[in-house]
């Protein structure tokens, strides 16, 4: 059996929160990585790549272990002792990289935590959301998780009340800041989504106040409003 290859030096790993940190800072990852090696970025933004970059070098070592897995129960090399003793290697292997991974993305959470704060103190006026977005917040908050199709790949959100989610409006609310998905779980086995303290807040305002009023129809200047059809 050949030796396990070295992990190769490849293009950047794309994290689980890549979305949040370019949300949040208007750019995307390339740039902000760009503007960190050009010491443009102030301490908050500057600690957040750092740490966005450790987490990408886990990411790459989860996805590293996980195809080497998948190799090795492809039916490439026989079934003895020796493949056995290195599955599961691998599997601890993998253990690892995921644990790591999970250390990271929390310390980039914690960096976000004070940006994504100061976001939100600086929007003017209060936050509103649509009635689709309601009923999607509402249905999230009764229990949900994403789920990632094996065969097909598609991803999208089913909530314990059944209603299902598009992955797009998902990311949607994710950028948004009122949902947010634990990702100590991976997507084939469903992916918790809760709300956000902002997404609560946002719900809550929103089933206080109505998001949409009966539109009035005003009579053309000159004539008299028609007054209702009746019965014969």
């Amino acid at each position: 059996m050949p030796p396990e290859p070295a992990p190769p030096p490849a293009r950047r790993a794309l994290s689980p929160l890549d979305h949040r940190l370019e949300a949040v800072t208007g750019h995307d990852i390339d740039t902000l990585w760009a503007y960190r090696d050009r010491g443009v970025l102030d301490e908050l933004h500057a600690h957040l790549v750092d740490q966005h970059r450790e987490l990408t070098k886990t990411q790459t070592s989860v996805t590293f272990y996980l195809r080497l897995l998948n190799r090795l129960s492809s039916g490439e090399f026989d079934v003895d002792d020796a493949l056995f003793a290195r599955i599961e290697r691998t599997m601890d292997q993998l253990e690892e990289a995921t644990d790591a991974r999970e250390a990271a993305a929390g310390k980039v959470l914690a960096a976000l935590e004070p940006i994504e704060a100061a976001a939100v103190a600086s929007s003017p006026g209060k936050r509103t959301i649509s009635t689709d977005d309601q009923a999607a917040l509402l249905a999230i908050a009764g229990g949900a998780k994403l789920y990632e199709h094996l065969l097909t790949g598609r991803m999208s959100v089913t909530a314990a009340s059944g209603t299902r989610i598009p992955h797009a409006k998902l990311q949607r609310l994710e950028d948004a800041g009122l949902v947010v998905r634990d990702t100590g779980h991976p997507v084939h086995a469903g992916q918790p989504v809760a709300l956000t303290d902002a997404g609560r807040a946002a719900l809550s305002a929103a089933r206080r106040t109505p998001t949409t009023q009966r539109p009035k129809i005003s009579a053309r200047p000159g004539t008299a409003p028609s007054a209702p059809a009746q019965r014969r």
